[in-house]
């Protein structure tokens, strides 16, 4: 099979031009609604895609139509030599874009390095700009450190900068007028995203959701939200505009407005498992073919297959249930 006449495109008619790349497993921080509170296993060395093989996946997957690879974890700046291969990454011909999602620990002397690298797109997660409420978030002090690699960033010329709030009942809803803000002085991204509680709840838990609906009642105190165009690459944000401001504003919200029948990603765990949708324990298997032999045109067709399988809608947009399969911590979210 020639797999540069296929295109990743799902029963549906979707075409998938997105594929999220999870390079490692581990994190630095063990934020609230990420982790659970007594951890996970962490896979072992040899059960993690070596950067050869992701390289590999990745091109295969470009010639297959993706023209937007996302690398995430875990943290992905927690494993070692990854910038090397990101010009790599972004040399492969056909792909328009390589950006990064960190939780900013360790972004600002990585920064030189990604900028010669390619990248040119960072989503930074920040939940909250108090110390205190950030280590509590988080399980580290480690909020001047974020601060910082974002102005950084900022000078050195990223564009954009999205900063992700996970936005959580009684937790950090206080501050959505101080996030909001940041766009009235900054050209960055404000992206306010609905709390899932993904794979790391009981039936006790105490974290809830705030609906974008709320939200974005809470920041007119501040001006008018102008929608903002969505192009072929973006991902689920709405987006919008404070009248005259340089940032955005946008909003993610997987459990009040479900946006399934728009999604054009797949994601390979660091593990080296391919999925259709985040929120479904569907999978198939890329790294153990891959091991044992299989050509370009194999990994192509599971690739293909995977994509064609992908479900319509999560199983939150039928149903009642708010908890889902899976760790975001290893599925990349």
């Amino acid at each position: 099979m020639e797999t540069n006449h296929k295109q990743l495109v799902d029963q549906y008619n979707r075409r998938l031009n997105y594929l999220r790349i999870s390079v490692t497993d581990r994190c630095n921080l063990r934020c609230l609604y990420c982790l659970p509170c007594d951890g996970i296993p962490k896979l072992l060395h040899e059960d993690i895609l070596t950067y050869e093989e992701i390289l590999r996946i990745a091109g295969i997957a470009v010639r297959l139509g993706v023209e937007k690879i996302r690398l995430t974890g875990g943290e992905p700046l927690v494993r070692k030599g990854l910038c090397k291969i990101i010009p790599q990454l972004t040399g492969l011909r056909g792909l328009k874009d390589v950006a990064l999602t960190t939780n900013g620990i360790f972004l600002k002397e990585n920064l030189e390095k990604l900028k010669t690298g390619g990248i040119k797109r960072l989503n930074i997660s920040l939940d909250s700009f108090k110390r205190d409420k950030y280590k509590r978030i988080t399980g580290y002090d480690g909020l001047e450190q974020v601060l910082a690699g974002i102005d950084l960033a900022d000078q050195m010329g990223f564009q954009p900068i999205k900063i992700n709030v996970v936005v959580i009942k009684g937790v950090n809803d206080d501050e959505l007028l101080d996030f909001a803000r940041l766009s009235l002085e900054h050209p960055y991204h404000i992206r306010f995203i609905e709390y899932m509680p993904l794979g790391i709840v009981s039936s006790d838990n105490s974290l809830h959701h705030v609906p974008s609906s709320v939200i974005k009642e809470k920041l007119g105190n501040l001006g008018k939200l102008v929608l903002v165009s969505k192009t072929a690459l973006d991902g689920p944000a709405e987006r919008f505009r404070f009248e005259g401001a340089p940032g955005e504003i946008g909003f993610i919200s997987p459990l009040t407005h479900h946006f399934c029948h728009t999604c054009n990603r797949l994601r390979l765990t660091a593990s080296g498992r391919l999925r259709p949708c985040l929120l479904s324990d569907r999978e198939e298997d890329l790294k153990g073919p891959m091991r044992k032999g299989a050509s370009d045109s194999d990994l192509a067709n599971i690739f293909l297959k995977t994509a064609f399988n992908k479900p319509l809608e999560h199983a939150r947009a039928s149903h009642d249930s708010l908890h889902f399969p899976g760790q975001m911590s290893s599925i990349g979210g």
